[in-house]
């Protein structure tokens, strides 16, 4: 078991968010033990805490809301975050979406490293999977087995003639995560990109932030940064999702075409499943959690 950590000093960074297509600044703060991962809409005054219990939607990205007060598309910088075993920092915004960037975790990673990262002088605890949990939900499966660490066995498809079916499994550290997953960009169909931003989403969405894929492959002129770059970030944003359990989670997780709504609607699953995970602490005990 390891001890809590967050970042030495004080981190920022800008830029668009993928959906609304507005500005935002950014500013990465440490935050004392046992603070967990915390959002603070400055320009709103409002705090939400980066759990399950705060998920507002699921459409295209994962959001999260408190008293009509939302942070949009989270899980790039939580899984940064998660992958890199932060426990407590303090999030600052000025606007209601975490800036897309590159849309991967890579540029984050390299922010968090810069500001350092503080071991701070109390264990972790961890949520220990000890019997199966499954979820179905229409064409998507998601289910965590016990297993000494932490590995997450992922497979998508798509119908579309060059990418169809991809899977990769990946036993998580922070090495893998961030020569891994870490690098892999989201990606979307040029068929689709119409349909999106006459629903309002996608405003700020270009080649320099997401993988196009025509009906002849991919658009962007950079090309691919893996062969199945496409499942992995499809990790990427489960590792973000899972980090809103609020524990690192020891265990085989296998998902199956998931997608964020599929993500949450597992976790307040398996977190309702009491009898089939532990929470591991210094003391060596479970404790019960809850996601209301």
């Amino acid at each position: 078991m390891r001890l809590q950590r967050t970042i030495k000093q004080e981190v920022s960074f800008e830029g668009i968010g993928l959906h609304t297509g507005n500005h935002v600044n950014v500013q990465l703060k440490p935050a004392s033990r046992d603070t967990g991962i915390i959002f603070h809409r400055i320009d709103k005054n409002v705090m939400i805490r980066a759990h399950v219990g705060e998920v507002s939607d699921t459409a295209f990205a994962t959001s999260l809301g408190s008293n009509g007060t939302r942070i949009k598309t989270v899980e790039h910088i939580l899984a940064a975050i998660s992958g890199l075993g932060i426990d407590n920092l303090v999030i600052e915004m000025d606007g209601s979406e975490v800036p897309i960037l590159d849309g991967s975790s890579t540029e984050l990673i390299a922010l968090i490293l810069k500001g350092g990262i503080a071991k701070q002088g109390k264990k972790r605890p961890y949520l220990r999977i000890v019997k199966p949990v499954v979820l179905e939900d229409g064409h998507s499966e998601i289910a965590a087995f016990p297993y000494e660490g932490r590995k997450i066995t992922y497979r998508i498809h798509f119908n579309h003639h060059l990418l169809g079916e991809q899977r990769l499994s990946i036993e998580l550290n922070e090495e893998t995560f961030i020569k891994e997953v870490a690098p892999a960009r989201t990606f979307g169909f040029l068929k689709d990109v119409e349909y999106l931003r006459a629903n309002g989403l996608v405003k700020g969405g270009s080649l320099d932030n997401a993988i196009i894929l025509g009906d002849n492959g991919v658009i962007n002129k950079t090309g691919l940064r893996f062969k199945d770059e496409f499942v992995r970030h499809k990790i990427l944003d489960f590792i973000g999702d899972f980090s809103l359990i609020g524990f690192p989670v020891h265990g085989h997780i296998i998902a199956n075409r998931a997608g964020h709504s599929t993500n949450i609607k597992f976790i307040k699953k398996l977190l309702s499943a009491t009898d089939c995970w532990e929470i591991v602490s210094d003391v060596e005990h479970a404790q019960a959690l809850t996601y209301s």
